[in-house]
């Protein structure tokens, strides 16, 4: 990133330069990715201000935040104790903070860097909501940090395209989903990176047959007939089909598949996205946290908001392999419309409906980030 900023610097001037006449201003703000950060230098060389936008959550944040009271070569070890983290309300083991920062050239470096200019912005913007995390917003907004606007969720209703799946495909799965009862299908969805091996696949095969549940479980390859049994229970095939139980696929769209009637769980890889699509969709979440800040996401869903059913909450690939008698067990507590999180999910629908409406938390922030920008306040 540091080799792009004369590049970024040069773009910004040369757009400058077709308003020297104008009395307003062209640019009045750099918004700028979390990995991007180190460009608010070529912000305060030109005088124009920059807002981080943070794809995650307040919570995550909060984590980066305290990232400053630690020195830069202070790895994080598995002897270390839980975390006391301003803006998360429990103590966090260290089994869910970001693998990387267990490695100074795997990541703490970067991460440290990078936490060290989130203070020089003029604000933060997060893709959340009040309703959902006000402990951490309350807690960050302090004299300290830059304001905070929470400006979520932002969900692609539309969804997005994706050349692995054909329409016929695609009409395949909605017109299987359409025969299925309301809150019936079990969504199993691991992201864009989340792909386990033959013997863990095979697990949650098994725990799928077990617990009887109809599934939709969208793999990056799903197993060819001609070598199922290496990757699949022998006969999984054959029964799915048979008994209509399921449908196996590479991808599938998933905020179409979530906002369905016939949804009633989602095994999550919980990336933040996914999260948010969710709630907004009111589909409650079995915990299976792969890499990144999912892990963390996962343990403040089950343990500070309770909107989530656990699996896992520390997983990390390769790590260890989850039992399909475990998988079952979590399965069958996610589709209990009994279980405490359906209600939990239901009401946080709600709430991050009304968020971005007029009037709402969100609506409310992104007219004061507004304000900031132009200089109101």
């Amino acid at each position: 990133m540091e080799s792009l900023k004369p590049n970024v610097k040069t773009t910004i001037q040369n757009i400058l330069s077709t308003y020297p006449n104008s009395d307003s201003k062209p640019v009045i703000g750099l918004v700028l990715d979390f990995f991007c950060v180190s460009l608010v230098d070529v912000g305060k060389e030109l005088g124009i201000p920059s807002y981080l936008y943070m794809p995650s959550n307040a919570g995550f944040l909060a984590f980066m935040l305290s990232l400053n009271k630690r020195e830069i070569d202070d790895v994080f070890n598995d002897s270390d104790h839980e975390l006391l983290i301003q803006g998360i309300q429990k103590f966090v083991p260290l089994s869910v903070i970001p693998g990387a920062c267990f490695s100074k050239d795997g990541g703490y470096y970067a991460y440290h860097k990078l936490a060290q200019r989130f203070r020089d912005t003029k604000g933060i913007i997060v893709n959340t909501f009040f309703e959902l995390e006000q402990h951490a917003i309350d807690a960050l907004s302090d004299v300290q940090t830059p304001p905070i606007y929470a400006i979520g969720p932002l969900v692609d209703l539309k969804g997005q395209p994706n050349p692995n799946l054909d329409q016929a495909k695609h009409d395949s799965i909605l017109k299987w989903l359409n025969q299925q009862p309301p809150f019936s299908v079990v969504f199993l969805c691991f992201g864009s990176r989340g792909s386990f091996g033959s013997s863990q696949t095979r697990e949650i095969a098994l725990a799928l047959q077990l617990s009887g549940v109809k599934f939709l479980w969208a793999m990056h390859s799903s197993p060819a007939i001609d070598n199922a049994d290496t990757t699949l229970p022998e006969g999984f095939l054959e029964w799915m089909e048979v008994e209509g139980k399921g449908i196996l696929c590479e991808w599938a769209p998933q905020v179409e598949i979530l906002s369905h009637k016939a949804i009633g769980g989602f095994v999550s890889h919980c990336g933040w996205n996914s999260i948010l699509e969710s709630l907004w969709f009111g589909v409650p979440i079995l915990t299976w946290p792969i890499y990144a800040e999912q892990q963390l996401n996962a343990f403040r869903m089950v343990k500070e908001f309770g909107l989530a059913v656990e699996l896992r909450l520390d997983y990390r690939r390769d790590d260890d392999l989850v039992m399909a008698e475990e998988i079952e067990k979590g399965l069958k507590q996610l589709m209990d419309k009994g279980n405490v999180v359906h209600h939990k999910v239901q009401v946080m629908k709600e709430l991050a409906n009304k968020a971005i409406l007029s009037g709402g938390s969100s609506f409310i922030s992104v007219g004061k980030l507004i304000d900031n920008m132009i200089g109101i306040n």
